[in-house]
């Protein structure tokens, strides 16, 4: 029986297990003590940091692993990294994971490549922020290089408020240095893509519902994404472009952009699928199951993507609270309908939620499809009008 690690035991890691018992796999699921659902579901579990490499690494010696993978989080993926390399397994590099996962060694990756992305300036906590930014323009971006979920990125107006955002930043970093760029106003929204073989195999624009907090936070998605074929065209030529400049291969890849004057900049790209329901977006979309193929090519197989069609368009939105307290009632009060592909609580009642503001204060979400991207997008919004949940 092979042996697939997967690191992380939280609610974006729990398909990806469920899949890997289907397609009889032996699961070691290594992740801190806590909480979470994928514990259960394992057939052996490890509790350990996931960003403690050299341990994940003596664990995958002595398990004698075919595979290691994660989805849906970025905090996992230099250790992945670092034990493709030393075991000789498929997936991305250590070279490679070491970009991905630091958006400063990114953004110098793009501007030495060409792909277009935002004014950046690398600054540390103690210099002089006013005389580092000369040259950007207002409104600003400041970003943790080393988080994810939309923690550790705050939108700056003046000088006024750099005091506060920087120590907003330093509260979200292991790092002495921070990114600082300029916003580009513009439409948000990714894709998901797939790299093997030195070869991108698909590119999924999509569409991004946004939570407009401290920065703008998705917190749903939908597809196709309905752009003009050129629009869509330079879309994944700077895709191709930034998966060249981080050398990623044999991973999946989440990328976020932004829409301005027909032009698209490239914010980031994940060594990894993304989360909020991304997988299933792709899977429901092209008819595949999106998780056996990253679970594939983890074990060193080389999967078949048929994205010949017919394609099925659907939208996903989180279930979110609007303040902090416990669910007192949680209902899903929608008749029975084959469209409404799925609607997921990640608390029951009695437990205590959070105010919605970054990507895990999420309390569950809700996927719908249907003829065309209207009937999906129509649902999907009559669906969650159908959804009761009292936080007191």
């Amino acid at each position: 029986m092979k042996k697939i690690m997967i690191l992380g035991a939280g609610i974006y890691q729990v398909p990806l297990i469920k899949t890997a018992r289907r397609m009889g796999l032996y699961t070691i699921v290594v992740s801190i003590p806590g909480n979470y659902p994928g514990f259960e579901l394992a057939d052996k579990v490890y509790y350990e940091n996931t960003v403690d490499a050299d341990k994940i690494l003596e664990i995958a010696k002595e398990e004698n692993i075919d595979g290691i993978i994660t989805t849906g989080t970025d905090v996992a993926v230099i250790t992945i990294g670092r034990v493709c390399d030393e075991l000789g397994l498929c997936g991305l590099s250590y070279e490679a994971a070491c970009i991905a996962v630091d958006k400063m060694l990114m953004k110098t990756k793009y501007e030495e490549y060409g792909v277009r992305t935002a004014r950046f300036r690398q600054v540390s906590f103690e210099e002089d922020l006013k005389s580092r930014i000369e040259g950007l323009n207002f409104p600003l971006i400041f970003k943790s290089v080393d988080s994810s979920g939309s923690r550790g990125i705050i939108r700056v107006d003046s000088y006024d408020e750099f005091e506060e955002a920087s120590a907003y930043v330093k509260d979200n970093t292991r790092k002495d240095y921070f990114l600082i760029e300029e916003f580009i106003e513009g439409e948000e929204f990714g894709a998901q893509a797939f790299v093997s073989g030195g070869e991108v195999r698909f590119i999924l624009p999509h569409g991004d519902y946004v939570f407009h907090g401290d920065t703008g936070v998705p917190i749903g998605h939908f597809a196709p994404y309905e752009l003009s074929p050129e629009v869509i065209e330079d879309a994944k030529e700077q895709l191709r472009g930034a998966v060249k400049a981080m050398k990623l291969d044999n991973c999946a890849i989440n990328a976020d952009f932004i829409l301005k004057d027909d032009k698209t900049y490239v914010l980031e790209l994940g060594g990894r699928c993304g989360a909020t329901e991304l997988a299933e977006l792709t899977a429901i979309y092209y008819g595949f199951d999106y998780y056996e193929k990253i679970l594939l090519t983890a074990l060193g197989n080389d999967p078949d993507f048929d994205i010949s069609g017919p394609f099925t368009p659907n939208a996903s939105h989180l279930l979110m609270s609007k303040k902090d307290g416990v669910i007192e009632v949680q209902e899903d009060l929608n008749a029975p309908d084959e469209n409404i592909v799925e609607v997921q609580f990640d608390y029951k009642p009695g437990d205590e939620v959070h105010a919605f503001r970054v990507g895990p204060h999420r309390i569950g979400h809700i996927i719908t499809k249907g003829a065309t991207l209207q009937e999906a997008q129509d649902l999907l919004f009559h669906a969650m009008d159908h959804i009761r949940i009292d936080v007191k």
